[in-house]
């Protein structure tokens, strides 16, 4: 069981699916989506959610503020606000009915639309905003249609989904204004350091191991003993820099490793939660020099130590140059350079898959990255040069890697791609290993609801 934090996630069905697209960019969340396009159902899922759930997130403030009159909150609640980004995009589309002007608008900010407007160097003065003392959407449909019909207003600009599609049945040109992904990414950004899990775990202690790729081939391709002794003291005092923006403690452990400490908050920040490792790309730009990572969580500096030790193990399996991070539930996340590094178990527990993988001679790091991709997409076919990429080996060695697996029935041949008229069609292989295994140890750290819960509810939701 991954050592997640658990969000529930409610709103209309396709705001909910952005939001589900930014949390393959959050492996420290554990997501359950309720998606309904009936505002009713918000204070509905929130009560539903709120016992088991360590935060929620709402699509946006209309129905976070539903939610909010008639249910008491026991854990930290977000909701993601229309900003500036997704106002640009409703702007852009809406301009092409542009006559005067003037728009009618509800739900955003008088400020917030002034100042975008303002950078467009659009004018402003003229346009009209909902006044409602609440947002009741039968009051905003008729004041957009009173702007529109006295020829005061080109269209409207509506933070509410039904408002829109009531415009729209009447033939009043409108834009339903959504957040975009860098607002949603914004909001569970703050929705994880809100956790009062993540607030206990900020200075939890981080341990890091950074060892040399190749290094004796970069000694002995120094031509002198001072060349070596520079490039080990540019090495160091690169790392020394980096740490520091760690605040953290660095020292060399002889050769070609070295160690830091550092508190967890701190390096969370750093990498914008997992998402960067400067270091990897400064030392090789620089110092021409590439380095493995490994980084490890832990209850204790003994366990976070260790757990470093088998982060570095998989980077150095991955091939290099990339760092990679142990949990100290022993779960693994990386390439951490990766738009959506994977999430995977270091360990896998199925007796009778670990015996058949075993006689064909896939490794259980094999299987974890295996396991930790189809989780991931979904996907079970590939090709052995995709899988070449995945298990950081040469496509010659994914092919004998293949021929053993097909004699033990892990994988199937399914079909053939033609990428060139002149190349040899590349076979199709699919994985039969993660079908069954996937059911019985499905790690809840990756983002997995598979959306069935969205199929269930009425796709009714307001805003």
């Amino acid at each position: 069981m991954l050592n997640t934090i658990k969000i529930g996630v409610i709103g209309p069905v396709e705001i909910v699916e952005n939001i589900q697209e930014a949390l393959r960019s959050f492996p420290n969340f554990t997501p359950v989506f309720r998606a309904s396009n009936q505002i009713t159902d918000a204070p509905v899922f929130a009560r539903e959610l709120m016992d088991d759930m360590e935060v929620l997130l709402f699509s946006g403030y209309y129905p976070y503020k539903v939610a909010k009159q008639s249910v008491e909150f026991c854990v930290p609640v977000h909701y993601v606000p229309l900003t500036g980004t997704g106002l640009y995009r409703s702007l852009y589309h809406l301009n092409r009915h542009k006559k005067r002007g003037c728009f009618s608008i509800d739900t955003l900010a008088d400020r917030a639309v002034e100042k975008v407007l303002h950078e467009l160097g659009e004018p402003y003065a003229g346009m009209h905003y909902y006044g409602g003392v609440s947002y009741q959407v039968e009051e905003m449909i008729q004041f957009h249609r009173e702007k529109y019909e006295q020829g005061e207003s080109d269209g409207a600009l509506t933070g509410v989904m039904a408002v829109s599609h009531a415009l729209k049945s009447h033939g009043i040109p409108n834009e339903w204004v959504t957040p975009t992904i860098q607002d949603i990414t914004v909001s569970l950004e703050r929705a994880l350091l809100s956790t009062e899990k993540r607030r206990n775990k900020e200075s939890q202690i981080v341990v890091g191991l950074i060892q040399i790729d190749d290094y004796n081939q970069l000694v002995g391709l120094s031509p002198s003993e001072f060349d070596v002794q520079k490039l080990k003291l540019d090495i160091h005092r690169m790392l020394l820099d980096y740490v520091g923006h760690l605040e953290g403690y660095l020292t060399g452990l002889g050769g070609d490793e070295y160690l830091f400490v550092t508190t967890r908050g701190i390096f969370e920040r750093e990498t914008r939660g997992y998402k960067s490792i400067p270091i990897l790309t400064d030392a090789k730009k620089t110092l021409g020099v590439p380095l493995s990572i490994g980084v490890g969580f832990g209850q204790s500096a003994n366990e976070a130590g260790t757990h470093a030790r088998l982060a570095l193990r998989q980077s150095k399996e991955f091939g290099g140059d990339i760092c990679f991070i142990v949990r100290e539930d022993r779960s693994a996340i990386g390439p951490v350079e990766l738009n959506h590094p994977m999430v995977y178990e270091l360990s896998i527990t199925d007796n009778e898959l670990l015996e058949t993988a075993e006689r064909a001679g896939m490794t259980p790091a094999y299987m974890s990255k295996l396991m930790a991709q189809v989780t991931r997409l979904g996907k079970t076919e590939y090709t052995a040069q995709e899988l070449a990429s995945i298990l950081g080996v040469t496509i010659r060695s994914a092919h004998r890697i293949l021929l053993q697996w097909l004699d033990a029935e892990l994988v199937e041949i399914v079909g053939s791609e033609k990428v060139s008229s002149k190349g040899r069609p590349r076979q199709i292989y699919r994985l039969t290993f993660p079908t069954g295994a996937g059911d019985r140890d499905k790690a809840p750290g990756k983002t997995q609801q598979d959306f069935s819960a969205i199929d269930r509810v009425s796709p009714r939701f307001v805003d």
